[in-house]
């Protein structure tokens, strides 16, 4: 990306985070415009330009020859995940980002009107959540009933949050019964905070896990497994975009490509490794293959129902436990772009899971 475009990006975050301060967090407003009746164009011109915050796609768009067939201009912005994207798209600075389930919910609840336009989880069988909840040594925790009176990490406005209140839920605790520590879930801020006795427990996800056992599990570190699904991934787009025509357009390509990204990664382990984990990330082969190994294989469904019930529960929860007002999960989700990326996988001739 052109230097001065990221210059304009960085300015108008900078204002998205000073309006983003300035609101409540229990501030109602309306959102979830309806999209359905707007017919998306056949063709998309190639004079459309989309912003997309998807780091990882773009290398993989890269490593698998795809990104100069793109057919419109993408301007790619190094961020992704909730807090960042929603920021870039109040600064009208993003059109696309790849984020997990619980920003498009903290979106609704601040005014922030968004869709949901693609959906991926792992396959089953389900062999790793992408977070385990790492315990400190010496908490004395051996199961989830051990929670009560822990002192456990808590991002509210991040999957990390709503996973921490899934697992109290499952374990049949409270927010009252444990002790819940606001911290941000960035960088390996959970691991040193369960590494020097701040936390009990934290969920730590991927390489986290591995990293943390390592440094820690000699003196008695350890992590127990949730047995929670944690695993959706999203394409996620600012309401405003999708309601344009050709950007609306861009968006059923970009899903195609995004589709196709998937499954290439999937089908080439060793040079995704290489090329991403490695030579992007600056991460070691070792942790790169134990990552390929973790993420398993990608599920894309071209039914969306069992999407949208996992994440109404999620709101549901969420409003419970954080006093917030509940809404129907299928204002978030675009369904016009419902069956765009299994689709373009059968066209491929590669199958599409179910998501229960």
């Amino acid at each position: 990306m052109p230097e001065s475009t990221l210059t304009t990006i960085a300015a108008t975050l900078s204002a998205a985070l000073l309006l983003t301060s300035c609101t409540g967090a229990t501030q109602s407003t309306v959102t979830g415009k309806e999209l359905s009746d707007e017919k998306i164009p056949a063709a998309v011109s190639p004079d459309t330009t989309l912003t997309v915050g998807a780091p990882q796609l773009k290398v993989a768009l890269e490593l698998s020859g795809q990104i100069d067939k793109l057919p419109f201009t993408v301007e790619w912005a190094n961020i992704s995940g909730g807090p960042k994207c929603s920021e870039a798209f109040r600064a009208g600075a993003l059109d696309v980002c790849s984020a997990a389930e619980i920003p498009s919910i903290n979106a609704h609840w601040t005014g922030l009107d968004t869709k949901l336009v693609a959906a991926k989880f792992r396959k089953e069988p389900f062999r790793h959540p992408v977070y385990e909840l790492g315990i400190a040594p010496g908490a004395g925790i051996r199961t989830l009933a051990d929670l009560r009176g822990k002192k456990i990490a808590y991002s509210p406005g991040q999957a990390q949050g709503a996973l921490v209140l899934r697992i109290l839920e499952r374990a049949g605790l409270t927010q009252e019964d444990v002790q819940l520590v606001e911290l941000a879930s960035t960088d390996d801020v959970y691991p040193t905070a369960l590494g020097n006795g701040q936390v009990d427990a934290a969920p730590i996800g991927d390489v986290n896990v591995k990293r943390y056992l390592t440094k820690y599990g000699r003196t008695g570190g350890t992590t127990i497994k949730h047995g929670l699904r944690d695993d959706p991934e999203h394409l996620w787009a600012l309401t405003d975009s999708v309601g344009d025509g050709q950007k609306s357009a861009a968006v059923r390509e970009l899903i195609t490509f995004w589709a196709r990204a998937q499954i290439w990664i999937d089908k080439h382990p060793k040079e995704w490794v290489d090329g991403y984990y490695v030579k992007d990330q600056g991460l070691s082969r070792e942790d790169g293959a134990y990552l390929v190994e973790r993420n398993g294989h990608p599920d894309i469904p071209a039914d969306w129902s069992g999407a949208i019930r996992r994440q109404q529960q999620t709101i549901d929860l969420l409003a419970k436990k954080q006093n917030r007002e509940p809404f129907t999960a299928d204002i978030l989700f675009d369904r016009r772009y419902e069956s765009v990326a299994a689709e373009a996988l059968a066209g491929d001739g590669n199958g599409e899971g179910k998501t229960p």
